[in-house]
């Protein structure tokens, strides 16, 4: 146990170390190749900032996932398939953070990655049990797998609209899932290798990301969101619902947000991936928390679910399913009390118009 611990670590630290010495180079790059982000004043700009600011970091958290694999990893069929597919993902977003493409050109980027894992990787959804029923999708894996790949990928761009949002809830991820990888002696698997050299690398991101940020994620942030889907997909998908699905609550809070921006889109009849000003951390700052504070805020939120994930997985499941509903129930409250969803102010200003 102590030798798993220290070799994780190491891990941990040497992609740290490589992601954090490499991110000023990827701002040079940014720079000089045009992969800036411009501040817009446009309502649907979902950034927050003042100053033009390079992005690609993301790219640096994919270099430094290379470097961990080099040194750290095991070449495989399934490996070689999460290689070949996350350089098409890491490609599609240089191209958008370069000259913006759009969202159905991401989309088939994204999902002729997903094709590469499925079909060569052979790494599939086939079957959940849960409540003394077992589904079996049968040809049906196949697209459900996809669509559950390009869904994880949009899941962390579509938060990224914070300095340290999206590389902080990652890292939050890869840790809760090194924590239970470890309690289930899953130290050497091929999933917990690709856990702490995400967490490393990610983490290595964020010491430049952190508000203020020198440097954004771009669109490249998708690659985050793919390898959560690999993680996910492997060794901790297993027979039973449960194991499926506590790697996605530990990412409770994009995932929440995202659901409520596409309803919030449906019933405005907009465009699903249109921008808006309506996410979690907008309602936040519309609060008068600082960025900062609002970052730390959704952390900790965060932070909740996975504390709740780790419980059930390893040690009450009954204490688990409390702390999930009492997180459900906060999150509950606030919908109903922000405009998440549905606008609020212009309720309270037609009750404050006088009648005629």
């Amino acid at each position: 146990m102590r030798s798993d611990i220290l070799n994780a670590l190491k891990i941990v630290l040497v992609t740290f170390l490589f992601t954090a010495m490499i991110i000023p180079i990827m701002k040079k790059i940014a720079v000089h190749i045009g992969a800036v982000d411009i501040p817009r004043k446009s309502e649907g700009h979902r950034h927050i900032h003042k100053k033009v600011t390079p992005k690609l970091g993301a790219l640096g958290i994919y270099i430094g996932f290379l470097f961990g694999y080099m040194l750290f990893g095991q070449q495989s069929i399934q490996m070689n398939s999460i290689l070949i597919s996350s350089f098409i993902v890491i490609l599609t977003g240089i191209i958008d953070d370069v000259k913006e493409i759009r969202a159905h050109q991401k989309m088939l980027g994204q999902l002729i990655a997903s094709a590469v894992i499925v079909f060569y990787g052979g790494i599939l959804l086939n079957n959940i049990t849960a409540f003394g029923f077992s589904i079996d999708f049968g040809l049906f894996a196949y697209p459900l797998t996809m669509i559950f790949i390009v869904a994880c990928c949009n899941i962390i761009n579509l938060i990224d609209g914070l300095d340290g949002l999206s590389g902080g809830i990652c890292s939050i991820f890869f840790l809760t899932i090194g924590i239970i990888g470890f309690y289930q002696a899953r130290s050497g698997s091929l999933v917990m290798i690709l856990t702490f050299i995400m967490l490393g690398s990610t983490l290595g991101f964020l010491l430049h990301n952190f508000y203020p940020a020198k440097i954004f994620a771009g669109d490249c942030a998708t690659f985050m969101g793919f390898i959560i889907s690999i993680i996910t997909l492997l060794e901790f998908k297993g027979p039973a619902l449960t194991s499926f699905f506590v790697p996605l609550l530990i990412l409770g809070i994009p995932i929440l947000d995202t659901t409520f921006a596409i309803i919030r889109r449906m019933l405005n009849k907009k465009p699903i991936f249109s921008a808006d000003k309506q996410h979690l951390h907008h309602q936040l700052l519309g609060m008068n928390f600082s960025q900062r504070t609002t970052v730390l805020i959704i952390y900790g939120m965060n932070i909740l679910f996975a504390i709740a994930s780790i419980l059930y997985t390893i040690k009450d499941p009954l204490l688990g399913q409390i702390l999930y509903i009492i997180i459900f129930i906060i999150v509950l409250w606030f919908v109903l009390h922000t405009s998440i969803i549905t606008d609020k102010t212009k309720k309270k200003n037609k009750k404050k118009e006088p009648k005629k």
